[in-house]
């Protein structure tokens, strides 16, 4: 039987989230992957989108505010899209025209304006270029950007149908 209540499906887009989440901290703390800067923008979109999942599915509404929650998906949707997308094109580039690693997030957030912060973080360096690890041919972000497609599907239906 598929259950077609909207609410239902808010709670598996939250417990989705935080299947990926959990899978992103045990590559971090078990796998010993170091996540680069690309990674963690990832990683913030991916809380985001747990968090309006889970704010949807507890206020349960109804008419026009299930429209306001597709628009908030759908926007989250497509940036994280965005993010591991361009961290996929990095990971393709070819050998002299991958950007210089940078000092880090942190030396960055110590010492740049936010605004620059972000920006270098989304233009990822050196660092998000290199392949950690791969399944199936596959590495992380471009698994990524597998998972954020029926993210954005989802989202783009509920804001266009309003269900």
């Amino acid at each position: 039987m598929i259950i077609k209540s909207l609410r239902f499906t808010f709670f598996i887009g939250f417990l989705l989230t935080l299947g990926m989440m959990a899978t992103a901290l045990f590559m971090q703390y078990f796998m010993k992957l170091e996540p680069c800067p690309l990674c963690i923008a990832q990683r913030v979109v991916v809380i985001a989108l747990g968090i309006v999942f889970l704010i949807a599915f507890l206020h349960n509404s109804k008419s026009w505010g299930v429209r306001v929650y597709g628009l908030i998906l759908s926007l989250l949707s497509l940036l994280a899209y965005v993010v591991a997308g361009r961290h996929t094109w990095l990971q393709h580039l070819p050998e002299d025209r991958i950007p210089e690693c940078g000092p880090g997030l942190e030396f960055w957030m110590n010492h740049l304006p936010a605004i620059d912060v972000v920006q270098k973080v989304f233009q990822g360096s050196g660092e998000c270029a290199t392949v950690v690890f791969s399944f199936l041919g596959l590495s992380i972000p471009e698994w990524s950007l597998i998972a954020f497609i029926p993210f954005l599907v989802f989202s783009l239906k509920v804001l266009i149908t309003g269900r």
